[in-house]
């Protein structure tokens, strides 16, 4: 049996009675390493808000960037936890072998009450944002709960359709900006549709930054797919055409970046960002040349991750120096 690291030593000791996972397993589940997709949007809307209108209300950043990070936690469990219940009994290989809650032997009302606590405590400080704020902050709240939810559960989840690469890039790299750029808003301000549009243009390059990590575990998973009923773009598209649309999403991302510097929505210091393209071109040449979930998926996070860090890098440096 491999030793535990000090973390997982730790974790085990405060909270393993009562959890039964090490934090590496923990990790896992709420899939940490993908949580810059919500980090990612979150800092350009940011870095709009301080170009544009000059003012970051702070405090409600700090309430916002907790809420955010404890749904997309309860959503990704979530996931993990439809994927594991509503497994055909063809797949019953993968629930053991690949799923998390197989492969670890995870309590199911464990992770169900995980899920509860988490996007519990959301709700509540999305609640404490509303009465600061406003109404809109309450819709937009609502539309992110409502897709993280059916996103992976119902009789159709969206992770099941064709939609999910549009819908997971549009409500996480969109809406988390929007919302971003909603709460810093000054007193003599109101979220008009030019701001709206603007901000569709800034978040584009997470956008698809985003929906390429949802297109990269499809295209991984095809047959997978088949296996548990999943029907999802690549499906009805083809491998071939939809790795297309893998290479050219970034491409268009950056093209969004460019255009949001030329029209003065981020500083220049963003342009910074086109030197982790050659970083981008090689990880996208490695997963076009082979689509396998545990060899190649990770060049698609690989790649959100590069392009986020060299965002968030060169948006301080702008907030910094302009």
């Amino acid at each position: 049996m491999a030793r535990m690291s000090i973390h997982d030593t730790l974790f085990m000791r405060l909270f393993g009675g009562k959890l039964g996972m090490s934090v590496s397993v923990f990790l896992e589940l709420v899939e940490a390493k993908a949580k810059i997709a919500s980090v990612f949007p979150f800092f350009m809307g940011l870095f709009y808000a301080n170009t544009v209108f000059h003012h970051v209300n702070w405090p409600l950043m700090g309430l916002f960037f907790v809420a955010m990070l404890l749904f997309n936690m309860a959503v990704d469990a979530h996931d993990n936890y439809s994927d594991y219940r509503h497994a055909t009994a063809e797949a019953d290989e993968w629930k053991q072998q690949t799923n998390i809650i197989g492969v670890h032997h995870l309590s199911l009302g464990l992770i169900r009450w995980l899920i509860i606590l988490f996007a519990g405590t959301a709700a509540l400080i999305g609640i404490v944002m509303v009465a600061l704020t406003g109404w809109p902050l309450l819709v937009m709240g609502m539309f992110c709960f409502a897709v993280g939810y059916f996103y992976a559960a119902g009789p159709r989840p969206i992770s099941t359709t064709p939609f999910g690469e549009v819908t997971s890039g549009l409500t996480m790299g969109f809406v988390i900006c929007l919302i971003t750029v909603y709460l810093n808003l000054p007193a003599n301000q109101t979220l008009t549709w030019t701001v709206f549009w603007q901000v569709l243009l800034v978040s584009g390059l997470a956008v698809f930054a985003i929906s390429n990590i949802m297109l990269a575990n499809n295209l991984s998973d095809a047959d997978e797919d088949r296996l548990l009923k999943r029907k999802t773009i690549v499906y009805y598209v083809g491998k071939p055409a939809m790795l297309k649309v893998f290479s050219w999403s970034y491409v268009l991302g950056y093209g969004c970046l460019i255009v949001s510097v030329v029209l003065h929505l981020l500083p220049w210091f963003s342009l910074l960002v086109l030197l982790s393209a050659p970083i981008v071109l090689k990880n996208t040449r490695y997963f076009l040349a082979k689509q396998v979930k545990k060899e190649t998926f990770k060049y698609a996070v690989q790649n959100a991750l590069v392009i986020a860090l060299f965002s968030i890098i060169s948006g301080v440096l702008g907030m910094v120096f302009n």
